[in-house]
């Protein structure tokens, strides 16, 4: 048998209440606690800013794909130049490993005029091919566009705070203002249904309506687009099919002779995606700050766990035990206590996860963060990541101070109360 895991099992588990223990449990409980807080602060941050950034990430997608194809000569302006997209084209991106789904897209800025407001708004046409998940999801009165082969549509969907700001509702028509070329083009459009995704920079700009309504202002071909949207399977190719796809397409030109631009959505949106970014040094800091007050609390702990055993460690030298077994003793000693105390940790980190999740208590001003509630998203990954590298920081610590054993002397130590 482990002789010093034995021993370090009677030393925790031992149910002896005698005045030898007076000091012991109180500081048993206030490590515990301090891992278990620490622990818990850790999945819970983790979970909050992981949730957050897929939630913002996948709204802005959601209105502008992973990857967009436009014309090269194209300015920052929704102003576009479009580009011919073909059957060619669209085969090539369509072949490319790991794009899930691509669709046209164009864009028209114009203003919206009721009898006491206006508002400026940008028409984003959508086609058959058009993945209406995203809006779905966010759809919060009336129903998505049906864009007929055989008609061109007049219904769009606005979002709820632009139909608020407005004081228009669902079936309500409106007239719309564009300019082409000099002259005015004015458009009866009717609400066919509201969203709101809460991301207010873009629900405030965008109307998606039927594309052909966009080439009709424009005067553009049944072919002409303001760019192809490109979605991908997993996010964490971003990078990497962004560089294939622009160096397979940039020595190809359409039937007009514009070449093609690739850019990815964190080029697009780089204020947006810069921020996410930064969170993630916040999070570093602050498990850095939970794993160190954890560590220094069963420090603590260890210290006085030591010196209260005084009496027993300088009997265990006496009897031959060396100084690196008896340290083991304590190291076993600490392990259960931080396993305890994680233990719990994850008891109140999940519990937490688990109720914001469910329950979203925690409210989020939509027009600062994005988002009306505190978003959770926790992966096993993470998870485990979190659990393995607080038990393995923790127990390094916990060398340090089992050095102590070493400088205690048994003569004077077996007569220590």
């Amino acid at each position: 048998m482990n002789f010093e895991l034995f021993l370090a099992k009677k030393i925790h588990f031992s149910k002896d209440k005698g005045d030898n223990r007076r000091v012991t449990p109180p500081v048993i409980r206030i490590a515990m606690a301090g891992i278990a807080i620490g622990l818990a602060v850790m999945i819970v941050s983790v979970a909050v800013v992981v949730g957050f950034k897929k939630e913002v990430r996948n709204k802005v997608i959601g209105f502008g794909s992973h990857i967009q194809l436009t014309n090269f000569d194209n300015n920052t302006s929704y102003e576009t130049i479009p580009i011919a997209v073909n059957d060619s084209l669209r085969e090539a991106l369509t072949s490319t490993e790991g794009v899930r789904h691509i669709e046209v897209f164009a864009t028209k800025p114009g203003i919206i005029k009721t009898n006491n407001d206006f508002q400026g708004i940008v028409l984003r046409g959508i086609g058959s091919d058009f993945d209406t998940t995203f809006f779905k999801k966010h759809l919060v009165e009336g129903e998505m566009l049906h864009i007929d082969s055989q008609t061109v549509s007049t219904d769009v969907l606005v979002s709820y705070r632009t139909a608020n700001m407005l004081h228009l509702g669902y079936n309500d028509s409106f007239l719309a203002y564009f300019v082409n070329n000099g002259d005015v083009r004015p458009r009866k459009l009717r609400i066919a249904g509201i969203y709101n995704t809460g991301f207010s920079d873009y629900d405030k700009l965008f109307v998606i309506c039927d594309i052909r309504q966009v080439r009709r202002i424009n005067g553009w071909d049944d072919d002409m687009a303001s760019g192809v949207g490109i979605f991908i399977d997993h996010y964490n190719h971003l990078d990497d099919i962004t560089e294939e796809l622009y160096f397979s397409l940039i020595d190809r030109k359409d039937r007009l002779g514009n070449t093609y631009y690739i850019r990815s959505i964190k080029e697009l949106s780089p204020m947006i995606f810069n921020w996410l970014a930064v969170l993630d040094s916040n999070v570093v800091v602050i498990l850095v700050l939970m794993i160190l007050v954890s560590g220094f609390t069963m420090i603590s702990g260890l210290l006085i766990i030591i010196l209260e055993r005084t009496n027993m460690i300088g009997i265990l030298k006496t009897l031959g035990e060396s100084n690196y077994s008896i340290r083991k003793v304590f190291l076993y000693v600490s392990f259960f206590l931080i396993v305890k105390g994680m233990f719990w940790g994850n008891v109140i980190g999940l519990g937490i996860c688990f109720l914001q999740s469910h329950f979203k208590w925690i409210r989020l001003d939509p027009e600062i963060y994005y988002l009306d509630s505190v978003p959770i998203e926790i992966s096993v990954l993470s998870f485990l990541i979190i659990n393995i590298g607080s038990l393995s920081v923790s127990m390094l610590m916990m060398i340090a101070p089992s050095f102590l054993i070493t400088k205690i002397e048994p003569a004077r130590s077996i007569r220590f109360e």
